[in-house]
Order: structure tokens, then C-alpha cells, then sequence
């Protein structure tokens, strides 16, 4: 197993972890952009041709890993989205091939992209287009050693292409469920992402696609939801698709942000929210002014311990997330119940304003009543 130094910026505070993939040193093509998807688990940022491959894969993926159970497209689609954004910017011949290919950084120790390991080349160029050192290759990013041994022939052309959709997918899959895992159990499939990234934020990072691009179509039942309570909420929601930035937003609405995040994600371009600028914005329609940060905001109110799990949370609480859940000082983001499981939820830098399960995120440290 490779690995190579992370970084994610969430809300406010930043993780370091260790990734086998370039997730944060891609270079994409232009005309990616920032934004996310329609609620409601549409596919609508998919290009038809990537979803093809996706649904491809989970057909295929049973006469290579029989044992494998619960592969289904949005498992895919999470980790594309999360390593190229489905090549969005990228030609997609009808066979698969991917013009221009997609290239991360070269892997030398530089820095560049959060890259401070040396990796030697193992294939030549073959693969990574560079005898000098080692590169992520494709749609789902794999080092050429992680793809030798996944080698993974969807079309039966006798050539596994990291650069062909139809192969990288398949290859993604049959790596995912390693010797046989039940991704329909969600401890197995967080496992199967980790594996794949060893960052405990990427893996909430394709989780939140993952709920995204499954979810029903439908809002949250407000039918029971009254008062201060169904204001805050209906506020909160009617941001979705509004861009997260980081230092975005206040009790006026989205703004830009500020640079930059510990991942160098700046906001200072982008209109929009981050975690506790759309929370302070949503309560400020109710006449309650809150603190800015959202280890600051676990403050406010009565606290709701996580020790109670989720099913203590009430629509309208604020929802928080800690590295050391017990320890306020280390909370790095907030949310708002919706019930039923769902938050209102301002991620990350390349998301959206957008509804989330409540275990979407990592480190869960109770909620806080405020109304």
C-alpha cells in the first residue's frame, strides 16, 4: 500500500492523513468547477458516458471478486467525483478512452499538491506519462503500482487502461470490495473507502456524495415542524446548491470568503457559505445572534451529549463534529438537524450547500438545543 501525505478542509479546522491516491494534488481539466448536484440523489452532474461506466462495473464486478456484495453506481460515483470530478472537462470517445488523459502531480517529495514522499517510478511511464517518478493516473486516480496488480479488462480488449472509463471503473470496484466485502453494510463500505484514501475526511468527503446520489427525491417532513423551529430549518434549506466558502456567510446571506484554508482552498473568489456562516445566517432569522466558529457555537444553548447518539438530536439543533468528541475546543463543524436523520449542511470546498446524513461526517459530538 502507497501512500502519500492529505490534506481536507472542513468548515474550520483541518486533518492530515495519509491517501494511496493524488486526491488533493489532480489536476483537472478546466471548466470543472465548484459546484455540486441537485438534491434529490439525481445524477445530474454525471456525464452519461461516466455513469455508463459506473453501471458497467457493478455488472462486471461479480466474475472478479464473487464474494463481493453490495457494489452498487453511486459507490462509484462517490470516489469519482471525489478524485476528478467525472472527468467533466475531458473528451469521452464511445469505447471509453479519456482525451487528455488525467495526470496528479509528480509524486517527487516537492511539496506541490501536498505531496512530501518520493515515489519511485514503477512502470516506466507507461502509465503516468513520466519515467521520474510515480503520478495518479485517471478518472479514479490510481499510482500505476496499485493499478498493476488491479489490472482490470472491462471491455476484453486485453488491455486494463486506467485512462478508459469503462476499466478504471471496474478497477475502482474490484478494489473496493477487496476479498469479498458487504458494502451494503456501512462499517464494511467505510472501510473499503479508507482503504482507498487513508483520510478519515476523504472517506466522509465520498460518503456525502454517496448519500447525495442515492437519496430519495424529496424534502425533509417539516409537516410536524412549527414556529422558530420550521423558520430556521426552511431558511437553512433555501440555500441548497449555494457553493460552500470557506469564511462565506453571515446573518445577511451568503458572501464571499476569505483566503485560505489549511488546504488552500480559498474563498475569497466564491459566494457562499461555510459550515457555521449558514448556521448563524439560518438562526439570525429568528433573532439569535450566534458566535462565528462552530467550536465557539457548541456553546450556545442547552447541550445535547453524544453519549444520547443522534436520536436524541431534535429538528432545528445544531449538530457538531469533533476530532476528540468530548472536547469542544476541538470541533471542526456544525450542521442543522432536519430530523429523520438528515442535516442541512454547508461540507466542504467543492460542494454545495446541500441535505446530508447525520453520520456523513466523522467524530460526531452531540448537538445543542437552541430553541
Amino acid at each position: 500500500m502507497v501512500a502519500l501525505l492529505m490534506f481536507a478542509a472542513v468548515c474550520c479546522a483541518v486533518p492530515a492523513g495519509d491517501a494511496i491516491s493524488a486526491y488533493v494534488a489532480l489536476k483537472v481539466g478546466a471548466g470543472t468547477g465548484d459546484g455540486g448536484i441537485a438534491e434529490g440523489g439525481t445524477a445530474a452532474d454525471i456525464p452519461p458516458r461516466m455513469l455508463t461506466a459506473y453501471e458497467k462495473a457493478v455488472q462486471q464486478v461479480g466474475k472478479h471478486v464473487p464474494k463481493c456484495q453490495g457494489m452498487r453506481w453511486p459507490i462509484l460515483a462517490g470516489i469519482a467525483k471525489a478524485e476528478s470530478k467525472h472527468a467533466i472537462g475531458r473528451t469521452i470517445a464511445a469505447g471509453g478512452d479519456i482525451r487528455p488523459k488525467i495526470y496528479g502531480v509528480l509524486l517527487n517529495g516537492s511539496g506541490a499538491g501536498g505531496n512530501t514522499t518520493v515515489f519511485p517510478d514503477t512502470d516506466g511511464g507507461k502509465w503516468d506519462g513520466s519515467s521520474r517518478g510515480e503520478r495518479a493516473v485517471g478518472p479514479f486516480q490510481f499510482l500505476p503500482s496499485t493499478w498493476e496488480r488491479v489490472d482490470a479488462d472491462a471491455g476484453g480488449n486485453k488491455t486494463a487502461d486506467p485512462h478508459n472509463a469503462d476499466d478504471a471503473a471496474l478497477g475502482a470496484a474490484i478494489y473496493l470490495c477487496g476479498n469479498g466485502r458487504d458494502l451494503a453494510k456501512r462499517d464494511q463500505l467505510k472501510a473499503a473507502i479508507l482503504q482507498y484514501n487513508r483520510s478519515t475526511e476523504y472517506v466522509s468527503n465520498v460518503l456525502g456524495w454517496i448519500n447525495q446520489y442515492t437519496a430519495p427525491a424529496k424534502d425533509p417532513d417539516l409537516s410536524n415542524v412549527t414556529g422558530k423551529v420550521r423558520t430556521v430549518i426552511e431558511a437553512a434549506l433555501s440555500q441548497r446548491g449555494v457553493p460552500y466558502s470557506w469564511g462565506g456567510g453571515n446573518a445577511n446571506g451568503k458572501s464571499t470568503g476569505i483566503c485560505c484554508s489549511p488546504s488552500g482552498k480559498s474563498g475569497a473568489n466564491t459566494e457562499g457559505f461555510d459550515c457555521s456562516g449558514l448556521t448563524l445566517y439560518a438562526y439570525a432569522k429568528v433573532g439569535i445572534q450566534l458566535p462565528r466558529t462552530a467550536a465557539a457555537q457548541a456553546s450556545v444553548g442547552q447541550r445535547v451529549p453524544a453519549s444520547l447518539g443522534t436520536g436524541a438530536l431534535k429538528a432545528g439543533d445544531l449538530v457538531f463534529y469533533a476530532y476528540a468528541p468530548g472536547r469542544d475546543s476541538t470541533i471542526y463543524h456544525v450542521g442543522i438537524y432536519a430530523g429523520s436523520g438528515q442535516m442541512i449542511n454547508a461540507a466542504r470546498p467543492g460542494t454545495v450547500v446541500r441535505l446530508d446524513a447525520v453520520n456523513a461526517m466523522s467524530g460526531f459530538a452531540g448537538g445543542a438545543r437552541l430553541l
